[in-house]
């Protein structure tokens, strides 16, 4: 796994966590946790796939949507501030309906108060399957 040195504390508790979560239940694996890229796979398996047998395009989205949160809460102050989703949309660019997907999100624009991230999710042999762009903002962590 690849991780900024700086972010190893965090990334390390952030993994250790024990609530469970979509991530949890489609099977993303994160591989890549820097500030300027956050990369995760998930299998195309009966979690993931629609009724006629391809990866569902929720799913994409929903691997998109995880792999820009955390990427933009990375780039947050996680003592007082974090990030939720306002927007997101894709691309379904080609049918997937066996293996492993590979998502990669990479910042376009990191402000104070909102951040905009692409994501990109590619088969094992690195074809295109899904583009999409997701705008998170930053937002004040409320007391429990």
């Amino acid at each position: 796994m690849q991780v900024d040195e700086d972010l190893k504390p965090l990334v390390n508790a952030f993994l250790k966590q024990e609530r469970k979560n979509m991530g949890d239940a489609l099977g993303i694996s994160f591989t890549v946790f820097t500030r300027n890229r956050v990369e995760a796979t998930m299998p195309v398996n009966e979690n993931t796939i629609q009724p006629f047998g391809l990866l569902h395009g929720g799913a994409s989205v929903a691997l998109g949507e995880t792999i820009c949160s955390v990427g933009a809460w990375l780039n947050t102050d996680q003592e007082k501030q974090t990030a939720v989703g306002l927007e997101i949309n894709a691309n379904h660019i080609r049918a997937v309906r066996t293996g492993t997907v590979t998502g990669v999100a990479t910042p376009v624009h990191k402000g104070a108060s909102t951040q905009v991230w692409k994501y990109e999710i590619f088969t094992e042999t690195e074809k295109l399957v899904c583009s999409g762009r997701c705008t998170m903002a930053v937002i004040q962590k409320r007391k429990p």
